[in-house]
């Protein structure tokens, strides 16, 4: 009986050891990832809201931090490793490939397939095309980048570039901002344009991509360190495998998606994200092949004319800053 009892304590504490073990491997085979935001959460980010709520990146053995930038941004974040993922913007991302230090990031996939963004303008003003854009004003965050873009649109139209009154403001409420004193504001379709849009507020609003196919860039792209995609390429793709399966969710499911990011972020405004919601997971794939291609074409275009315009450090060579290979094929 003694040593009956002695083998069934003798098993009892390998079965836990080895449960141990196994616990322990599990643990370790957890890879941990910060993933870091652009802005505060918004329709732009559902995808990564919705891979973590369906447990799209446990099934790939991640652990996902999602956080909100510092103050210096989410590229310098992701450059300098502070996190090995985060949200970028091709035009804003060729101040960080045109410089004799690049920044060491790469875009591995297109949040949305067209750029989305535009000039905007109460319809009572009648700036309807870019050129009468003329003898009106125009807030602007003061990158030579940006007042470049607007100088084509405005020119190429047939107006008078030096004749727009070219203000410095940070406009944070769209709505508030054209019932001021601000005549025309770029936005993004999305959030701001669906926000006037229920305000059932009046506008004229203008697609850089429609007034010119070099502006039809990516905007935004999911951006990651080099060195982190160098050292760990399957983890990477086991990464964008799950983001993808996110936005894909988000694309067919736009209702039951936009109540993820509202469980994630409580504070926005519930009608916006859900007509957000709507609008944008049309966007998500639109008409490429998948989610998160990036056409080289369309990339190089849009780099060529900056380095045409001499509006970085150092021209960027072809092919600079993308890659599709984390994409699953």
């Amino acid at each position: 009986m003694k040593r009956m009892i002695y083998l069934g304590l003798l098993c009892a504490m390998l079965c836990f050891a080895g449960g141990c073990d196994k616990k322990e491997q599990q643990s370790e085979s957890i890879q941990e990832i910060t993933m870091v935001l652009d802005w505060t959460p918004n329709t732009n980010h559902t995808g990564l809201y919705v891979a973590q709520e369906k447990g799209y990146f446990e099934e790939a053995g991640l652990k996902v931090s999602i956080v909100q930038p510092p103050s210096d941004g989410a590229v310098d974040m992701v450059a300098s490793e502070g996190a090995q993922f985060g949200i970028g913007f091709q035009d804003t991302l060729a101040a960080a490939f045109g410089t004799d230090v690049p920044l060491p990031v790469t875009a591995v996939g297109a949040v949305l397939q067209h750029n989305t963004s535009g000039l905007v303008s109460l319809k009572e003003k009648g700036i309807d095309s870019p050129g009468k854009l003329e003898g009106y004003n125009y807030a602007t965050w003061d990158s030579p980048v940006e007042q470049a873009v607007l100088k084509n649109v405005v020119e190429e139209d047939g107006g008078d570039f030096g004749k727009v009154s070219l203000i410095s403001i940070y406009v944070e409420d769209i709505v508030a901002a054209l019932n001021a004193d601000i005549d025309s504001v770029w936005i993004y379709q999305g959030w701001d344009g669906i926000k006037l849009q229920l305000e059932q507020i009046d506008t004229n609003y203008l697609p850089f991509a429609d007034m010119n196919p070099v502006f039809d860039y990516y905007s935004p792209v999911i951006i990651a360190n080099n060195t982190f995609l160098e050292e760990n390429q399957e983890t990477a793709k086991a990464f964008m495998e799950a983001v993808k399966k996110g936005y894909e969710y988000a694309a067919d499911h736009p209702e039951e998606s936009a109540e993820i990011l509202l469980q994630a972020a409580p504070e926005l405004d519930e009608a916006l994200v859900k007509a957000s919601q709507e609008y944008l997971s049309t966007q998500y794939m639109a008409d490429a092949d998948a989610w998160g291609i990036i056409d080289p074409g369309r990339w190089n275009a849009y780099y060529n004319w900056i380095n045409e315009k001499q509006l970085t450090e150092r021209e960027i060579p072809e092919n600079t800053g993308f890659s599709n290979q984390y994409l699953p094929e």
